[in-house]
């Protein structure tokens, strides 16, 4: 257990020393297997983790579904989806920023993405929040915060990773983030309403659009609810599995984007591209997550963090308070992924071993590593947006953020007083 300590402070300490949290994470996991047993066995581990990593069938999901979300993010739906809001919510005190979240809901639901959902919405959000003399503050801050719905609401690329390293059924994973996803958009919609009470000048509203051009605008978002549809609805109907509906999502979205754009292969090219950087580094980060684990799989800290969980039956929830902490301190620190791969292989037995459901847990760990999008002194939706908006301030961008963040600890609040709001859509899942 000790030697498990001391390989995460290390891995912390390259960490901070500017190393990417894949190596850092894959280097203290082989010296570790090679002190505890030799390095001839270190290397054979670090061969075979590689390998069977990138042979899986089950992770072609995660490919699959980063590149249906890049051909919708650059076939343009992100505006449609915008300009769908705006029109029922922008003549609103602070309907813009509400507006805004909205959109982004929307957009998690083909991109699965954080960081995409983000980077994309704040060219399509923040012109017109700044034409209506929005403060910075309060633009940048709805789209940092709905931009982390990326990774809750279906598909997901972090479910998927929880449910590959959990045994989970994906299918009830991606049921149980519709709910909570909802919860996260009427509280984040809370936020601007008390923000804007506050500081009416915060959020002016816009102008007000005719029934007929709501309709007008509800009609361009066709391409979203179908792909949705598709996807969503053929793995709840038992019609094909999570991996061949990743496929059929990415088919679906080619089409899609071929249609509105022609067959563009400068286009396709980028995309690919893209996606194929996006997904070397996820599945990178996963093999060096699997390396750390096998270490401390070795130094025996999960069988001890089992026997410890079980002098806590009697108040099971405090060990949830307690991993809940722990997240909080390392959202501090490192981002969604990393903090994923490498505390669910801990934890995930722990939860088990008192009773709780798994599905439940994967989504409520899942939301508290939203919030680490947006808190400080990471906060990777934060940073993505100064890249995007350099003019803006990042004491702005936490400042807008606040109230968000304010909204995301009811949220969490309520789902783990409230269980059955995440696994009541579950039941329906085959």
């Amino acid at each position: 257990m000790t030697e498990a300590l001391t390989g995460f402070a290390l891995m912390l300490v390259l960490t901070f020393l500017r190393l990417p949290i894949a190596f850092a994470m894959g280097l203290v996991g082989f010296l570790g297997f090679a002190w505890m047993v030799n390095a001839q066995a270190a290397l054979s581990m670090v061969g075979s983790v590689a390998f069977e990593t990138g042979m899986n069938y089950t992770l072609s999901i995660v490919p699959l579904f980063i590149l249906m979300g890049n051909l919708v993010t650059r076939a343009g739906l992100s505006e449609e989806l915008y300009n769908a809001s705006y029109a029922f919510l922008g003549h609103r005190k602070g309907g813009l920023a509400m507006a805004t979240v909205v959109a982004c809901g929307g957009f998690s639901s083909i991109c699965g993405s954080s960081i995409a959902t983000a980077a994309t919405m704040a060219k399509v959000a923040m012109p017109p929040m700044r034409r209506f003399g929005y403060k910075d503050s309060l633009a940048a801050g709805s789209i940092a915060a709905g931009g982390t719905l990326g990774i809750l609401i279906p598909p997901s690329v972090i479910l998927v990773i929880y449910g590959i390293l959990t045994q989970q059924n994906i299918g009830k994973l991606f049921a149980a983030g519709i709910l909570p996803g909802l919860v996260a958009i009427l509280c984040y919609l809370g936020a601007v309403k008390v923000t804007v009470s506050l500081d009416p000048a915060a959020g002016p509203p816009g102008s007000r659009v005719p029934w007929r051009g709501r309709l007008a605008a509800l009609r361009a978002v066709w391409g979203v609810l179908a792909l949705f549809l598709l996807v969503m609805g053929g793995i709840y109907g038992g019609v094909f599995t999570p991996t061949e509906a990743a496929g059929i999502g990415a088919a679906g979205a080619l089409l899609f984007a071929t249609v509105r754009r022609g067959l563009d292969l400068g286009f396709l090219r980028e995309v690919l591209v893209e996606s194929t950087v996006t997904t070397a580094m996820m599945f990178t980060i996963l093999i060096g997550a699997l390396i750390f684990a096998n270490f401390v799989n070795m130094t025996g800290l999960p069988a001890a963090l089992t026997g410890f969980a079980e002098s806590f039956h009697s108040a099971p929830m405090l060990v949830i308070v307690a991993i809940l902490a722990i997240y909080v301190v390392l959202g501090c620190v490192l981002e969604s992924l990393s903090m994923i791969l490498l505390t669910v292989p801990l934890f995930y037995p722990l939860v088990q071993q008192l009773g709780f459901d798994l599905v439940w847990f994967g989504i409520i760990v899942v939301v508290i590593t939203e919030i680490s999008l947006i808190t400080p002194p990471v906060g990777l939706n934060v940073f993505v947006l100064r890249g995007v908006l350099p003019e803006v301030p990042t004491r702005e961008v936490f400042r807008g953020v606040f109230p968000f963040i304010c909204a995301d600890v009811v949220r969490l609040a309520i789902l783990v007083a409230f269980p059955a709001i995440t696994l009541w859509l579950t039941r329906f899942v085959r």
